[in-house]
């Protein structure tokens, strides 16, 4: 399998693949690889002609030191679910002075609001570092098609903002979520749980699907309550936020319209890892 540390080498790698038809479909993680990630990888084998898959823990879209210290690195492991998945993936693993040159900073972003929700307001700078490490991933990657979970929606949707902003020539794929056995959505962070809290985090989306049927006749306002005394019932768990949104704007419901579509988004924290999830209520 081709597995690059540095751009340089890749670009050139790339250029060298690169014929008048061919399309390369791209997949950027942060590593600690799961089914999830491996299905987005699948929907790139089979749409492109080359697929590459990043693996970087992007420092800067941590507001917590602690979380970028304790997120997983795996890469060893990593690369051999890549190889046994297809050994024609192209890996890219940079260091953090390949991507930043030095300057370990975010560039500022205007995402026309959809950054103030939800995640924005309880991560500071947040979008700022996913859009700095996707917008310049693209530039060295230049793929036809990426590949984005909907266990991340807003940030799928920002990165979507993004592309049409700055008119970037990729077409963005939204892959549903893949869930574990209990239902809990697939992400890396769930490898630092325990096997109880892994066990009792089924309570997430047990939660949203709750939820999803009560907005058949109940206001964003009632379910909200309802959320936060279901959660609270569980001492491990602690709600951070629970949203109803509109799936475009991503602003908060207040009054249902019929002609619009909304989603669930709810963060719960158990012993300081944070757990998201999302569901269309359409």
């Amino acid at each position: 399998m081709p597995i690059f540390y540095g751009k340089a080498s890749l670009m050139d790698y790339l250029k060298s693949k690169k014929t008048v038809d061919s399309t390369i479909g791209f997949v950027p993680t942060m590593g600690a690889l799961h089914q999830g990630h491996i299905a987005l990888m699948r929907k790139s084998l089979l749409e492109n002609e080359n697929t590459v898959v990043s693996i970087f823990v992007n420092p800067t879209q941590f507001n917590n030191p602690e979380d970028l210290a304790k997120y997983p690195r795996t890469l060893d492991e990593d690369v051999k679910k890549l190889d046994d998945l297809d050994p024609k993936i192209i890996l890219y693993a940079p260091s953090v002075n390949d991507i930043y040159e030095g300057n370990v900073s975010s560039q500022h972003f205007d995402f026309d609001g959809l950054e103030n929700q939800m995640e924005g307001k309880f991560r500071p700078g947040h979008f700022d570092g996913v859009g700095t490490i996707v917008k310049r991933l693209f530039e060295i990657v230049a793929p036809t098609k990426a590949y984005f979970g909907e266990k991340d929606f807003q940030q799928l949707q920002i990165v979507r903002r993004m592309v049409i902003k700055d008119n970037l020539p990729v077409t963005i794929v939204g892959c549903p979520i893949h869930r574990e056995k209990n239902e809990l959505a697939m992400s890396s962070r769930n490898e630092r749980l325990s096997d109880l809290e892994r066990d009792e985090a089924a309570i997430i989306y047990k939660t949203l699907t709750t939820a999803k049927e009560k907005f058949v006749k109940q206001s964003s306002k009632k379910i909200t309550q309802w959320v936060k005394k279901f959660i609270e019932k569980n001492p491990r768990f602690k709600l951070e936020y629970f949203t109803i949104a509109d799936e475009t704007t991503l602003v908060p419901c207040t009054r249902k319209n019929k002609n619009k579509k909304y989603r669930a988004f709810i963060a719960v924290i158990v012993n300081n890892i944070r757990l998201i999830d999302t569901v269309s209520l359409n």
